[in-house]
């Protein structure tokens, strides 16, 4: 959608400025007429020579058949220049991407120093500047232009102005035979005008739609996408003791569209209250089991209990405010910063403080200009402050602890902290989390020790689960063989 915009303003944005045409030249086309008949039926005195056939019906009716062939086929040529976008629907996409892409790249701070250092200039440059491009000058749409777009545009353009000519040639020599005074020619050429124009709109703007439409596939394909997820009814009991048990029983799944499994009979049970590490290595299906705790998709086999009850039968919404995530790619916005804490425009400023020192963000809040006010970044207010990648993942952490919900999540929460922050991190970990059950991914074993109890996955599957020191003592076990890997890098001399 984004894309049929921003390549000429065909799609979605173009169907309510098409409507809003099409209702004005209904409406113009009226007026037109209702000024335009006096023209045909004024009479031209007897005594007007060979001009008196001006007045003829049959005359009057030739030059309005006349008028308006010229007035359909001017705008008829023009839509089929434009008919050309459509039938390269395409192609017109895919340049457009690439324009925006790489025309537009060194608009994006996050990608400069890597495009200072490696010169991905000359990459864009390569795209920027080929000749045989879609929109270049060796491109399909040039040559279209060269061509019959260009032929259809200028024949639509000759047609208009053999419109005019005809328009005041019938109403100056009408004028001429007496039929009217002079001073109603501008009057009739402006009405004349007025109704071929509106006339000429509506065969415009209907072409236009027409050839808008394979620009509104794409959209209309997206919106038919079926909702299969069930949304449920059931409230969600909001317990003060938050006495929530979660249980995995015989879950699979896999991805829309792919044959394999990324989850396969997970069977876990969560303790209110205690602290889980989920490890293993990429691809082990660590956040494909956050996503489905959180339904952001259903099991394909299996069923996700919350006290008993099938998580599909609860409200949707209901359901995800129990969960409090930090994920691994976590967004931050350019808010002010107590807004991006709290998710909200009115907020407990004493709570949002007291969770961004909890974070560990509350000696670099002091020093914030206008504390929680302060604005992220400098998208809206040039005085914004750009926060460390370490930063951000404080302000993360305290924006899932002042949702106060009793699950919290944390995928790789230290992931970008320096060793100092990520041991304050951890040895807080228990005030941070409270009474909520903890759910913490990690690559880092370390930060295991800090958990009651440990998942380990691999190709999908849950292979082993027990306190840190339980499965540090199965010299067989994966969590061992990990552990080792990780602690030769600070044993060995």
């Amino acid at each position: 959608m984004k894309q049929n915009i921003t390549g000429g303003g065909w799609g979605l944005n173009r169907v309510p400025s098409n409507i809003l045409s099409l209702v004005s030249s209904v409406l113009t086309l009226f007026g037109g007429v209702a000024l335009t008949v006096t023209l045909f039926t004024s009479k031209v005195p007897d005594g007007a020579g060979a001009l008196t056939s001006l007045g003829s019906p049959l005359f009057a009716l030739l030059i309005a058949a006349v008028m308006i062939a010229i007035t359909v086929i001017s705008p008829m040529l023009s839509n089929k220049a434009g008919s050309y976008l459509a039938k390269n629907v395409d192609d017109h996409n895919m340049g457009n991407r690439f324009f925006g892409f790489f025309g537009f790249l060194g608009f994006h701070p996050e990608y400069a120093m890597d495009m200072r250092m490696y010169r991905f200039d000359k990459v864009c440059e390569k795209y920027n500047s080929k000749k045989d491009g879609v929109f270049s000058s060796h491109g399909i749409f040039a040559r279209y232009a060269r061509g019959p777009m260009g032929l259809y545009k200028a024949a639509s353009s000759a047609v208009s102005v053999i419109f005019t000519g005809v328009v005041y040639a019938f109403v100056c020599l009408k004028a001429w035979a007496g039929a009217f005074g002079l001073g109603a020619v501008t009057q009739y050429v402006a009405s004349v005008t007025r109704l071929s124009g509106s006339v000429g709109g509506i065969i415009s703007t209907l072409g236009d739609m027409r050839n808008n439409a394979p620009f509104l596939e794409l959209t209309f394909r997206f919106l038919d996408i079926p909702n299969n997820m069930y949304r449920g009814s059931l409230t969600v009991e909001k317990r003060r003791d938050r006495k929530y048990e979660v249980e995995f029983r015989d879950v699979s799944f896999r991805y829309p569209g792919s044959e394999n499994y990324a989850l396969r009979h997970v069977n876990m049970k969560f303790e209110i209250g205690r602290r889980l590490a989920v490890v293993g290595e990429n691809g082990s299906g660590k956040t494909t089991f956050i996503k489905l705790l959180c339904r952001l998709y259903d099991p394909t086999e299996g069923e996700i209990l919350l006290n008993g009850i099938d998580i599909r039968k609860y409200n949707y919404d209901e359901y995800m405010s129990i969960f409090s995530v930090v994920f691994q790619d976590f967004r931050l916005f350019a808010f002010p910063l107590g807004e991006n804490v709290a998710a909200r425009a009115d907020y407990d400023e004493s709570l949002a403080r007291d969770c961004l020192e909890k974070a560990g963000f509350g000696e670099r809040l002091r020093e914030l200009p206008d504390g929680l006010g302060t604005y992220l970044y400098k998208d809206y207010d040039k005085d914004g402050v750009n926060v460390s990648g370490g930063e951000a993942q404080k302000i993360a952490i305290a924006r899932a602890l002042y949702k106060d919900a009793p699950f919290i999540i944390l995928d790789e929460p230290t992931a970008a902290l320096d060793p100092v922050a990520e041991a304050e991190i951890y040895s807080k970990f228990n005030d941070i989390a409270g009474d909520k059950t903890a759910i913490y991914i990690s690559h880092r074993l370390s930060s295991c020790k800090f958990c009651d109890e440990i998942a380990v996955f691999c190709d999908g599957s849950v292979i082993q689960q027990g306190t840190h020191e339980a499965l540090l003592d199965d010299e067989g076990g994966k969590y061992r063989e990990l552990w080792l890997a990780q602690a030769q890098y600070y044993t060995e001399a």
